[in-house]
C-alpha cells in the first residue's frame, strides 16, 4: 500500500499512527504542501479535494484520514483499535465524527495562524485567532469532561478515537493551543504521546524563517 502524505499534516499523522500501531507496511510518498503539490494535476487525480493523506491499495484509492484509519483496522486481523461489536464501534465512530466536525477544526485555526504562518514570517490574524478561541472554548470542555476519570476516550482502551483526536493536538505547543485549563485533556494527551506509535511518527518541527 502507498500513502501520499505530508509529515506535518495532522490528517496524515492520524493514519501513520494507526499504521505504526498495527505494523501495517506503507510506502510513504510525500506530497509537498509547501510547494503546492497537493494542487497539481497528479495529486488531484488521486484526491479531487487537493488534500492529504491518500491511500492507494493496489489501485483502490481512498481519501479522508478517518476512513483510511478504519480501512487499515478492518484489514488487520486481531486488531483492537476498532471494536467489532455494534455498540463499541458506534462509540468509537461517534468520537471520530465529533473530532472531524468540532475539535479538529478549532485546533486547525491555531495551527494555521500561529504555526504555519510563522514558518514564512507571517503574523496571525487576530480575528481568526479569536474565532479559534471561541470554538476551542466551546468544544474542549466537552472532551475534558468526558475524560474525567477515564484513561482513554472510548472502550477503556486505546482506539481509533484516541489517535484521531490526539493527531489534532499534535502541534499544541507551536500552535499555542489554549490547553492550560484542561487538565484531563493534557493528561490523556500525555498518555497517547507515550505510545510507541506516537514516538515513531513524530516529525521534526521545521525551523521558522
Amino acid at each position: 500500500m502507498k500513502l501520499y502524505f505530508h509529515p506535518m499534516s495532522g490528517n496524515s499523522r492520524r493514519v501513520l499512527l494507526v499504521a505504526s500501531h498495527l505494523e501495517v507496511p506503507l510506502e510513504r510518498i510525500m506530497v509537498d504542501l509547501t510547494k503546492g503539490e497537493q494542487r497539481g494535476v497528479p495529486h488531484l487525480g488521486r484526491n479531487p479535494n487537493g488534500r492529504v493523506p491518500v491511500l492507494d491499495d493496489d489501485g483502490f484509492i481512498l481519501w479522508e484520514s478517518r476512513a483510511i484509519m478504519q480501512y487499515l483496522a478492518e484489514k488487520t486481523p486481531g486488531q483492537t483499535l476498532l471494536p467489532t461489536d455494534a455498540h463499541g464501534r458506534a462509540d468509537v465512530s461517534r468520537w471520530l465524527f465529533w473530532c472531524a466536525a468540532h475539535m479538529a477544526p478549532a485546533n486547525t485555526i491555531f495551527v494555521f495562524e500561529n504555526f504555519v504562518k510563522a514558518l514564512s514570517g507571517g503574523q496571525p490574524d487576530p480575528t481568526e485567532v479569536a474565532r479559534g478561541e471561541a470554538l476551542f472554548a466551546q468544544h474542549a470542555p466537552v472532551l475534558d469532561a468526558h475524560l474525567a476519570g477515564r484513561t482513554w476516550v472510548s472502550q477503556n482502551r486505546l482506539t481509533l478515537a484516541d489517535f484521531s483526536l490526539a493527531a489534532s493536538f499534535a502541534l499544541a505547543g507551536p500552535a499555542r493551543l489554549p490547553l492550560r485549563d484542561y487538565a484531563n485533556i493534557q493528561a490523556w494527551l500525555g498518555r497517547v504521546q507515550e505510545t510507541e506509535a506516537w514516538k515513531r511518527t513524530t516529525p521534526p518541527v521545521p525551523a521558522r524563517s
